[in-house]
């Protein structure tokens, strides 16, 4: 199972043992710090992914909470994610997007969400079907 987190606004995908870095980071990111080499900066292309190598000494490197677990595996993964949350004018990741698929499913309940949240769906919804839901949430203000 996949695991989907945030880095620096990006996104940071696990997938078979392989770490994805989808859309820009919207802050400075440490890349060390989160047990990972530096991307080149040619590597970074706006609103795509780049494969994070892990450093040689890092210890265990662990997706932070919130996390999104997903059944689509390997490079299909990053693939998929950039066409599910990169917005394509500025290649950054949206915020509404994220919230919606990660979000309570009762927004009346004050209860904390979940650290994982079961998102397989995702990666199950068909392409036209989520280009519907995508197009009026970022049209909304």
């Amino acid at each position: 199972m996949a695991r989907v987190g945030r880095l620096g606004g990006a996104i940071l995908a696990e997938t078979q043992g392989a770490y994805y870095l989808i859309g820009n980071t919207k802050a400075p990111c440490d890349f060390r710090a989160a047990g990972f080499e530096p991307p080149d900066e040619a590597s970074l292309v706006k609103g795509s992914y780049v494969r994070l190598e892990p450093l040689r000494d890092a210890s265990e490197i662990e997706v932070a909470p919130p996390v999104l677990l997903l059944d689509v595996e390997g490079e299909e993964l990053a693939k998929k994610l950039v066409h599910r949350f990169v917005i394509d004018r500025n290649g950054s990741v949206s915020e509404r997007l994220w919230r919606l698929v990660y979000s309570h499913d009762d927004p009346l309940d004050d209860a904390e969400a979940p650290v994982e949240r079961d998102a397989r769906w995702l990666g199950d919804i068909p392409e036209t079907i989520w280009q519907l839901v995508r197009d009026n949430v970022l049209r909304c203000l």
